[in-house]
């Protein structure tokens, strides 16, 4: 779909230029949104690869044993299909915490390498189970102490107070982060209600 999106929309701003006579604005906004588009991928390239190093040394350390057992109970909490699965709640730990940490791009190979974990446990492969749906969730509205990459865009921009957003930041996350994850606890338990109805009602056709 983005595939289609964009393409029209640069087509319908060339078409507006063209109309307004903005063609010369156009071609000047293009090479410097090019200039400050490498600017700010060098600027962010030193932060994301201290934090997933970091993230990196943690997988490979007891760190990550000792990060899985502080959320043990959260995970537990939302995810209790995981139990007996060690390797799920490691990956889905160390994803919840490069997400804590504002490392998007961190979470983001974590969050796929727990899916795959979470698919694997799957019994309907061609159908979303309780915990992967809790885990997108999750990842989509998740809680953030330290939003690493805004305040590295707000640096490039030379903002006077790059952290000045960790106050609304947390109150926006943890409110998020809460209303989804109650949102879907219902969901999920009406739907396991609904499936154990259809389950006993062809019991008593049979």
């Amino acid at each position: 779909m983005l595939n289609i999106l964009w393409p029209v929309f640069i087509l319908i701003s060339f078409l507006y230029a063209i109309v307004k006579g903005n063609v010369e604005a156009i071609n000047q906004s293009i090479f410097t949104s090019a200039t400050s588009a490498v600017e700010l991928s060098i600027t962010f390239f030193g932060t994301l690869c201290l934090w997933n190093g970091i993230m990196k040394i943690a997988q490979e350390t007891s760190f990550t044993e000792k990060l899985t057992k502080v959320l043990k109970p959260l995970i537990h909490f939302l995810f209790p299909e995981c139990k007996e699965n060690e390797k799920a709640k490691e990956e889905i730990s160390m994803n919840m915490i490069a997400n804590i940490l504002g490392l998007g791009n961190a979470a983001t190979p974590l969050g796929l390498k727990a899916m795959k974990t979470l698919q694997k446990e799957n019994p309907k492969k061609d159908t979303v189970s309780y915990s992967m749906a809790m885990f997108i969730v999750m990842n989509t509205a998740s809680i953030q102490l330290i939003p690493t990459t805004v305040i590295a865009i707000r640096n490039s921009f030379h903002s006077s107070n790059p952290t000045q957003i960790l106050f609304p930041t947390w109150g926006a996350t943890l409110a998020a982060f809460f209303t989804v994850v109650f949102v879907t606890k219902i969901c999920i338990a009406i739907d396991k209600k609904r499936t154990d109805t259809n389950i006993l009602i062809r019991k008593k056709r049979k």
